[in-house]
């Protein structure tokens, strides 16, 4: 057996198997490409925007129709300086920019105002046209407010504004808290005896200063003429103010020695004397 231990023989030293491998030249163009082309999207997009925002504020500050004719129908209560001062309209503006929705809400918040219409004419025109409020009676419920010709109460009484409307008594604003719908009923039976009241006929809205209301009495009117008391209670006002009327000169020749008058009845009239 031979003895490698002590063999002269050397191996040799094998140098590993080697690829050689071809590198490629990196190809930038193929990945700078698309970011060239969004560059040159995104700039022609700021561009774009650049050129619509100087457009915008050219054609902003250009007035294409100019307004020169205000036309305002004639109002009571509004004079043409107080509507142009509420809407904001003046000769120059552009009509085009013209918001007339806001203009017409701008009216209508004015308690005088009950319809409101405003039209643009081209070129150079605009028409405001009011329906204004017209006051039936006052009434007192701690403040004093106008009450308009379809019951509606729409305005607080300032300096200057006129009192020589029949007065409505007997309501109050903590009445319309604790009981709006029955407060909202009785006032609109204030307003009934009110619309009948303006009809003609021997005794009529003039002959009265004062229509008071009571929740268990009903309704009583204060003739115009030394306050005299008349009890109508809460329905059949026309009927009632009919008979009433037949008698009413007649009545007011003794007015003197009378206290009160009672017409809460289908077939008679009650009157009390002093």
């Amino acid at each position: 057996m031979q003895d490698f231990a002590t063999s002269t023989y050397q191996r040799r030293k094998v140098s590993p198997n080697r690829v050689k491998v071809r590198r490629e030249p990196i190809d930038l163009s193929r990945y700078l490409k698309p970011i060239k082309s969004m560059a040159t999207y995104m700039a022609g997009a700021m561009l774009c925007c650049a050129l619509i925002f100087v457009a915008y504020r050219v054609l902003n500050a250009t007035t294409f129709c100019r307004l020169k004719t205000i036309d305002v129908a004639s109002s009571k209560h509004l004079s043409r300086e107080d509507i142009m001062t509420i809407t904001g309209i003046e000769p120059g503006k552009d009509l085009l920019r013209l918001n007339l929705k806001r203009m017409g809400e701008q009216l209508s918040s004015n308690p005088w105002v009950e319809t409101v219409r405003i039209r643009r004419f081209f070129p150079d025109s605009i028409v405001v046209s009011v329906i204004e409020r017209e006051p039936l009676a006052v009434v007192n419920m701690g403040f004093i407010y106008y009450m308009d010709n379809k019951g509606n109460i729409f305005k607080v009484l300032n300096q200057g504004d006129r009192l020589d409307y029949p007065v409505i008594t007997g309501f109050s604003e903590d009445d319309m808290n604790s009981d709006p719908a029955g407060t909202r009923e009785a006032l609109k039976s204030s307003w009934e005896l009110l619309k009948i009241l303006s009809e003609k006929g021997a005794f009529i809205l003039a002959d009265v200063s004062e229509i008071h209301y009571d929740k268990d009495l009903g309704f009583t009117i204060f003739t115009a003429s030394g306050a005299l008391p008349v009890k109508i209670g809460y329905d059949n006002f026309a009927a009632k103010l009919d008979r009433f009327a037949r008698i009413y000169r007649e009545l007011m020749a003794q007015r003197p020695a009378l206290y009160f008058i009672d017409i809460d009845y289908s077939d008679r009239i009650v009157i009390k004397k002093t």
